[in-house]
């Protein structure tokens, strides 16, 4: 992680800013200081800026991660490597990144989690901190100005922000604004890692902010040995395949073997980041507030499994949903219902019945396996020739109740 990529060209006015003529013949100068000072006063939490050169070492990361398989039915910038690490690709003539970090710590959400990690609500399903509100729109709203200015000077700019085109920890990482984690989330120093991160690619010239951050996890590895799966192979490595945040969200059934880690999770995982001590310390130091759109952070499970799809469109469309298959949602919901419900409870009885006669045999299976979970069998005999899901009917599978406690 040592190669900080900067460009080695000697430029005269690298310290002042960047020049360009317009088709007057007139000049525009914009200095990396004034990018920075206006990225600080649109509320951007870091800034910093980068060289534009080819992301190093995610490039070379993503291509050796995904030849070991390690990044399963995960798309993203593992799609196309060489692409979502070429800021020329994004850019024709790129010459700086311009990275921003925008935190969304001080926000909490009423049925925070309990100590044992459930949600204090009955029947909801937890979803991850960064998706409560849209955080990355507010980021590109932050960002905005810096593309402004450059723009107003004569420049071409271009915002990245929650996209595939490019490896946005990499930019921040090159501009000096943190490490990373063993977690393989980036940490700045004195802040931790929540963060939402983007970037203005641009063609202007600016001085480069780095060297990149050195590790500040040291010894630690409480992340590491948290992971309800063991998703975090070694420090930095991720195994999709493996790893809630993606399997909650990503297409097709959830692996038997790690539904009931999921627990009332619905949408990402925060446990890496919530066990990571200078996360813990952040929370403790600032001042939260309590945001007001509560279902967006525990939504009742109940009410996913009844909505029709646009409803669910228009309350959570923000979130990634593969294929934007609505199904993908009521599938982890039915898998949080079987870790989180108690009997006896007709409603969870009536809704569990509905699936199993879903004519989607994805549904089938995993309402299947919350009947099983839960030891709500009875029901099962409307499924026992269902050859689609006589692999789920033969899972091992833990019952958390008896039987007769749903009589």
């Amino acid at each position: 992680m040592g190669d900080s990529r900067f460009r080695s060209e000697s430029h005269s006015d690298a310290g002042l800013g960047a020049e360009v003529a317009d088709a007057a013949g007139q000049s525009a100068a914009v200095s990396t200081e004034h990018v920075l000072s206006v990225g600080r006063a649109a509320g951007l939490t870091s800034v910093g800026v980068a060289a534009a050169d080819v992301l190093e070492p995610a490039r070379t990361v993503l291509h050796l991660r995904k030849k070991r398989g390690l990044a399963g039915s995960m798309q993203f910038t593992y799609r196309n490597p060489d692409r979502s690490t070429s800021p020329e690709t994004t850019l024709p003539g790129a010459r700086s990144l311009v990275a921003g970090a925008l935190s969304y710590a001080p926000w909490k959400a009423p049925g925070s989690p309990s100590p044992d990690g459930q949600s204090s609500l009955p029947l909801h399903g937890r979803v991850a901190r960064y998706a409560w509100r849209d955080h990355y729109g507010a980021l590109s709203e932050a960002l905005q100005p810096i593309a402004d200015l450059l723009e107003g000077a004569g420049y071409r700019a271009k915002i990245v922000a929650d996209s595939n085109a490019l490896v946005d920890r990499n930019v921040a990482w090159s501009a000096g604004l943190g490490w990373y984690g063993k977690n393989s989330n980036l940490l700045l120093p004195g802040s931790g890692s929540w963060f939402v991160l983007g970037a203005v690619v641009t063609d202007a010239v600016l001085t480069p902010t780095g060297p990149p951050v050195a590790d500040g996890c040291g010894s630690c590895r409480q992340c590491i040995d948290d992971c309800p799966t063991g998703a975090i192979l070694a420090p930095g490595v991720v195994d999709a395949n493996r790893c809630l945040a993606w399997l909650v969200q990503g297409p097709g059934p959830i692996p038997v073997e790690f539904r009931p880690a999921i627990g009332d999770r619905l949408y990402g995982c925060d446990d890496c980041q919530e066990v990571c001590p200078p996360n813990r310390a952040i929370d403790r130091s600032i001042s939260h507030q309590t945001i007001e759109e509560a279902d967006q952070a525990n939504v009742d499970l109940v009410w996913v499994l009844t909505a029709g799809d646009d409803e669910i469109l228009d309350r959570h469309g923000r979130w990634y949903i593969a294929g934007r298959d609505v199904d993908i949602i009521r599938r982890t919901a039915l898998v949080a219902i079987g870790n989180v419900a108690t009997p006896p409870d007709d409603q969870i009885a009536a809704l569990i019945g509905r699936y199993l006669r879903h004519d989607e045999p994805m549904l089938r299976g995993h309402a299947v396996w919350a009947a099983r979970r839960l030891g709500c069998t009875d029901q099962l005999s409307a499924v026992a020739a269902d050859p689609e899901v006589s692999g789920d009917m033969a899972a091992e599978v833990e019952p958390r109740f008896a039987p007769e406690a749903w009589r």
